[in-house]
C-alpha cells in the first residue's frame, strides 16, 4: 500500500470515529417518551470502523474478515469448524438439508423420515423439515422452562425417526443430557438451534457444542449482530465440507472466492458422468444455493465478538433485575426458570399469566405497549396452528396443552445489553401498576 493510500485510509477511519460520536450519541431515558424496546443492536465507533475499512476495499463477497470471524467464533464457542452464511435461517436450511447428502451413507435423511421437535418455537427451525420432504414430530414443552418435554421423547420415537432438532428457548437450554442421551442411544442426529442462545452454558460447557450441527443467527436482535447473518458450526469433517458445499452452490470445490487450484488437480478430476477433466470450479455435488455472507457483514462481527462477553454478562444481569423485581407478582404471573444444571445467556424474559390473574395477555401488552414498553410473543405460539402449516404433513406425539398455554398466555420483554436499570425499573413500575389496579 502506498503511503499516501495508507494515509488517506487512515484519515477516514479516524474521521468514522468523530462521525459516530456525532450521528450515535447516547440520548437520556425518558419513562413513557423514550421506548424501551425488546431487543436492538448494541454497537461503538469500532463496529463502524471496521464496515468501513471493509468497504474501501471493496470486497464485496466473503473475504479475509469473514474467514478471520469464523475462526475467533469457532474457537469462543469450542468447536472445529464455522462456517458463516446470510441467515440464522438459511444456517438451519443447510444443517437440515446437509443430513441429506448421498456423502453420508446409510445415515443420511431421506423423504418421509422423522424429525423430532417442538411447535413452541420460531418456524425457522422447523421450515427447513418440511422442505427436505422429511416428517416434523412435534412433542410438548416444559412451562417455565419452555424446553422440550423429554418425558415425551421415547414415545415419539418410531423406525423412521433420523433425527432431533431443537431450540434452547429464549436462551435457556434444553435437557442437554436426556436428549444427548437419547440420541445416542437411538443413532440419531441432533441439530441445536443455538440461535437465542449464543454464551449459555449446560453443565459447564457451552450450547451449540453438543449436537452434531448447531447454528447461530447474528440478526440485531440477537447477542451479537452484523445486521444479517448467521453459522453453521461442527466437529465433523465431513458434515463441515457438505455445509459448505451446499452453501456455495453445490459445487464440489472447496476454493475460496478469488481462487484456483487449491486441490492442486483443478483438471484432473472425474466425477459422475462428467468428462475426464471437467474443471473441478464447475463440478457440483448437491443440489446447493448461494447462502453465503457478505465480508462487510463478517467485519462488524469481528468487532462484536470483542464486546460478547460483556454483552452476555449485560443479558444476565437484566434478567435477574427483572426476576428480583417482579418476584411478588406471582400470584399473576409465572415466572421463567432455568433448566437444572444450566447458565442461560437469556435472549428475553419470559412471563406467563396464571389463569386467575383476572386480565388477559392482550390487555397486559396494549397497556405495555401504550407505555412505549416492547413486548413480544414466544414466537409461533403452536406451529401446528399457524395458517402456512395447514394441510402439511406432521405428526404430533400426545397433547401440545402446555404448548397451546405458551400460545395464549406467554409474552416476553427485553434483557439486552442496550437497556439500562432504569429503563428495567420502569419496565417493573408499569407491570405492577397495571398489577395493582386489577
Amino acid at each position: 500500500m502506498s503511503d499516501r493510500k495508507s494515509s488517506l485510509k487512515a484519515e477516514i477511519l479516524r474521521l468514522v470515529g468523530d462521525y459516530h460520536e456525532e450521528a450515535f450519541p447516547a440520548r437520556d431515558f425518558s419513562p413513557g417518551v423514550s421506548p424501551v424496546p425488546v431487543s436492538g443492536k448494541v454497537f461503538d465507533a469500532d463496529e463502524l470502523r471496521l464496515l468501513v475499512d471493509s468497504g474501501l476495499e471493496f470486497w464485496l463477497t466473503t473475504g479475509r474478515y469473514a474467514a478471520r470471524f469464523e475462526d475467533e467464533l469457532a474457537q469462543w464457542i469450542g468447536v472445529k469448524h464455522c462456517l458463516l452464511t446470510n441467515s440464522g435461517s438459511s444456517a438451519n436450511l443447510l444443517a437440515v438439508t446437509a443430513l441429506t447428502s448421498p456423502q453420508l451413507g446409510e445415515r443420511r435423511l431421506l423423504p418421509g423420515d422423522e424429525v423430532i421437535t417442538v411447535a413452541a418455537g420460531f418456524p425457522t427451525t422447523v421450515n427447513p423439515i418440511f422442505q427436505n420432504q422429511l416428517i416434523p414430530v412435534f412433542v410438548d414443552v416444559n412451562l417455565t422452562t419452555y424446553d422440550i418435554d423429554v418425558d415425551r421423547l421415547n414415545e415419539a420415537l418410531t423406525e423412521r425417526t433420523k433425527a432431533v432438532i431443537v431450540a434452547h428457548t429464549l436462551g435457556n437450554p434444553f435437557n442437554v443430557a436426556a436428549v444427548t442421551s437419547f440420541c445416542k442411544n437411538h443413532s440419531l442426529w441432533l441439530i441445536e438451534d443455538n440461535c437465542d442462545a449464543l454464551g449459555s452454558t449446560y453443565d459447564g460447557k457451552k450450547t451449540g457444542t453438543f449436537g452434531d450441527l448447531s447454528t447461530l443467527s447474528f440478526y440485531p436482535a440477537h447477542h451479537m449482530t452484523m445486521g444479517e447473518g448467521g453459522a453453521v458450526l461442527t466437529d465433523s469433517a465431513l458434515l463441515k465440507k457438505v455445509v459448505e458445499s451446499l452453501r456455495d452452490w453445490g459445487r464440489d470445490c472447496w476454493c475460496a472466492p478469488g481462487c484456483d487450484n487449491t486441490c492442486r488437480k483443478r483438471f484432473g478430476w472425474q466425477l459422475g458422468e462428467l468428462p475426464a477433466g471437467y474443471d473441478h470450479k464447475y463440478t457440483y455435488s448437491h443440489v446447493g444455493y448461494n447462502l453465503k455472507m457478505t465480508d462487510m457483514q463478517a467485519a462488524v462481527g469481528c468487532a462484536q465478538i470483542k464486546k460478547l462477553d460483556g454483552f452476555i454478562g449485560a443479558r444476565k444481569l437484566n434478567f435477574a433485575f427483572l426476576h428480583a423485581t417482579l418476584s411478588d407478582l406471582t400470584w399473576a404471573f409465572i415466572l421463567p426458570q432455568p433448566t437444572i444444571h444450566s447458565d442461560p445467556s437469556w435472549f428475553g424474559f419470559p412471563v406467563m399469566l396464571r389463569t386467575n390473574a383476572g386480565f388477559t395477555r392482550n390487555e397486559l401488552i396494549e397497556y405495555l405497549d401504550s407505555k412505549k414498553i416492547g413486548t413480544r410473543l414466544l414466537f409461533a405460539g403452536n406451529l401446528t396452528r399457524q395458517p402456512a402449516y395447514a394441510g402439511l404433513q406432521y405428526r404430533v406425539c400426545g397433547e401440545l396443552s402446555n404448548t397451546d398455554k405458551v400460545m395464549s398466555s406467554v409474552f416476553w420483554i427485553g434483557v439486552f445489553p442496550g437497556l439500562s436499570i432504569e429503563m428495567l425499573q420502569y419496565v417493573s413500575t408499569c407491570l405492577h401498576e397495571f398489577c395493582e389496579r386489577q
